[in-house]
C-alpha cells in the first residue's frame, strides 16, 4: 500500500495539502476547528473527495469560526442539507455544529482551543482519543488521529524520507526556542 507521501507529491489536489498543510503545527482556532470537521466529513470517504470539496464546505460552513457555526439551528442544518456543493450527511453536519459549540465552551475555558490542545500535549494516541470521545462527538481513532497527526500533534504525517518532514521539523524547531 502506498503512504500520502508517494501519493500525493505532484497531484493537483492532494499535493498541496501535503506540501504546505498536512503536519504543520497549526495554533489558529478556525483552521484548527476545520481540520477536526474535515476529518469528520472523511469518515467512510475518501480523502480526496473531501479536499476536492473543501472550498465549498469553508464557504457553507462561514470560513469555520467556531462562534459562528456553534449558533446554527435548524434551518442552517437544511440549508446546509440542501447544499450540493459539501458532503450532505445530516449526523456529519450536526456533529460539526455540536463540536462547535464544544469549542466555545472550550475556548471560555482555556482561552484557544490551541491553548486546550497545548494542555493535554504530550500524550499517546489512546489517550488523545479517550479525551476527544469524552469531549466532542463523532470520535473514534481515525478522527482523532488523523487529525491530531494533521496538525503536528501526532508522528505519522511524512516518512522521515520525505521532504516535508525536514520542513515540519524545522518548524517546529524554531517554534521551540523562546523569544529574544
Amino acid at each position: 500500500m502506498s503512504a500520502y507521501c508517494d501519493v500525493a507529491p505532484g497531484h493537483p489536489v492532494h499535493g498541496p495539502y501535503h506540501d504546505r498543510e498536512y503536519g504543520f503545527p497549526v495554533a489558529c482556532d478556525a483552521v484548527l476547528f476545520e481540520r477536526l470537521a474535515l476529518e469528520i466529513f472523511q469518515a467512510g470517504l475518501s480523502w480526496l473527495i473531501v479536499l476536492k470539496k473543501r472550498p465549498a464546505i469553508f464557504q457553507a460552513f462561514q470560513g469555520f469560526d467556531p462562534a459562528v457555526v456553534s449558533g446554527y439551528g435548524p434551518a442552517d442544518v437544511e440549508r446546509l442539507m440542501g447544499d450540493p456543493g459539501i458532503i450532505r450527511n445530516r449526523r456529519k453536519i450536526e456533529a460539526v455544529i455540536e463540536n462547535a459549540k464544544q469549542v466555545a465552551d472550550i475556548r471560555n475555558r482555556h482561552g484557544s482551543l490551541a491553548a486546550w490542545l497545548k494542555v493535554h500535549h504530550p500524550m499517546d494516541k489512546q489517550d488523545w482519543v479517550a479525551l476527544f470521545k469524552k469531549t466532542f462527538v463523532f470520535m473514534g481513532g481515525e478522527v482523532v488521529g488523523e487529525f491530531l497527526m494533521s496538525i503536528g500533534y501526532l508522528p505519522g504525517a511524512h516518512r522521515e524520507s520525505c521532504p516535508i518532514f525536514a520542513k515540519i521539523a524545522a518548524v517546529k524547531t524554531e517554534m521551540a526556542r523562546p523569544a529574544p
